[in-house]
């Protein structure tokens, strides 16, 4: 089982409904699993969603947070561990070093940065961790559309991206994470 769960979402709880439900179910049943979220410690939005959940359902959550955004009270005082970083750039690092595998909710910008980040680490040899896509109301589906373009115009190879996990429901992301295996990722070879 991957124990350190990562989370990336929004700051914000986006215009649908499902996505707070969601964030909720996820929390809850990562608290259930005993496993512990990792993320980027706000208080606002499906970040605080999901937080709060993990912690009502008796889970460990370690928020990792700019000292930039501490002051501008987003930071979330009630968690197991608060660790306030310098830069943002430190924040995605120490993520990348707590977490054993990564989900993407929904979020914007931030959200999609981080994402992209940590894949194409997997991409590039810096980690072998899983990368998942947590796909309710089909949020994820114009860019998914968009990377298979990637992939059909000889950009993305796709074996990589078949490296992407992708559901819309909380125990079976949970378990692809779980039943990931690193492979085909012969970097930089032309097959």
């Amino acid at each position: 089982m991957k124990k350190n769960i990562c989370v990336f979402c929004g700051a914000s709880e986006g215009i649908r409904p499902e996505y707070h439900s969601t964030a909720e179910q996820l929390g809850e049943l990562i608290a259930k699993q005993s496993r512990r979220l990792i993320y980027g410690g706000g208080n606002k939005g499906l970040m605080g969603v999901i937080a709060n959940a993990v912690l009502a359902h008796g889970g460990e959550v370690i928020g990792i947070i700019p000292e930039r955004l501490v002051k501008a009270e987003t930071a979330h005082h009630g968690l197991t561990q608060l660790e306030i970083v310098e830069n943002m750039h430190q924040r995605k690092a120490r993520l990348t070093e707590l977490a054993d595998g990564f989900i993407a909710m929904p979020g914007g910008t931030g959200t999609l940065e981080e994402l992209f980040e940590v894949w194409t680490g997997m991409q590039i040899g810096y980690h072998e961790k899983p990368v998942a896509l947590y796909n309710p109301a089909k949020f994820w589906q114009p860019m998914l559309d968009f990377l298979q373009h990637t992939v059909d115009e000889g950009f993305v190879r796709d074996s990589f991206y078949k490296t992407l996990i992708v559901s819309d429901e909380p125990q079976s992301i949970l378990q692809k994470i779980d039943d990931f295996i690193p492979k085909d990722l012969q970097r930089w070879v032309k097959k």
